[in-house]
């Protein structure tokens, strides 16, 4: 008894400390694009499905609060919701994070996904892969990134070095 009692307490325990949030269980893709903005979170998430709709791509779910968002499959060549199976570069899913970067600043990251093989023994995120950086769609999300940079700030330059002043050497004469 004291065992479950142990057990129920340490489930519960580590229930109480998972954050609640309404992304998925995994991270963006290493390759995804991305792009700093100094815009904070909430914000940064809602001008990036605005721009990304204004741009022919679909979004079908947005947690401003966050900062998550994804599309459906979609056709690549029309931009529309697609039923067909998602096999191939040509029909598309795009999925983005936007993560607290310097204070008041997000962190976007955009995937542009296809499934190059269906297969029911895998899990569906195993069989996703990043397009090609040429690939129609993956173009729209890189100049959407570049438009929301030009519009609201980039992150600042790194600042340059100062040298230090030379010190003196032991045989320099005084």
């Amino acid at each position: 008894m004291r065992l479950y009692i142990y057990l129920l307490g340490f489930g519960l325990a580590a229930v109480a400390c998972q954050p609640s949030t309404n992304r998925p269980p995994f991270v963006p893709r290493p390759e995804a694009a991305g792009q700093e903005l100094r815009l904070p979170v909430r914000e940064a998430t809602r001008r990036l499905a605005e721009a990304l709709r204004a741009d022919t791509i679909p979004i079908r779910r947005i947690e401003r609060r966050d900062g998550y968002m994804e599309s459906p499959w979609f056709d690549a060549r029309t931009g529309r919701p697609t039923n067909r199976r998602p096999v191939g570069v040509g029909v598309v899913k795009v999925r983005a994070w936007a993560d607290p970067a310097r204070p008041g600043s997000s962190q976007l990251t955009v995937e542009t996904l296809y499934r190059p093989v269906l297969d029911p023994s895998l899990p569906d995120r195993e069989l996703e892969h990043e397009v090609a950086r040429d690939h129609r769609v993956a173009k729209k999300v890189a100049g959407v990134l570049a438009k929301l940079a030009q519009r609201y700030g980039a992150p600042p330059p790194p600042q340059p070095q100062q040298p230090r002043p030379a010190e003196p050497s032991e045989n320099s004469s005084e």
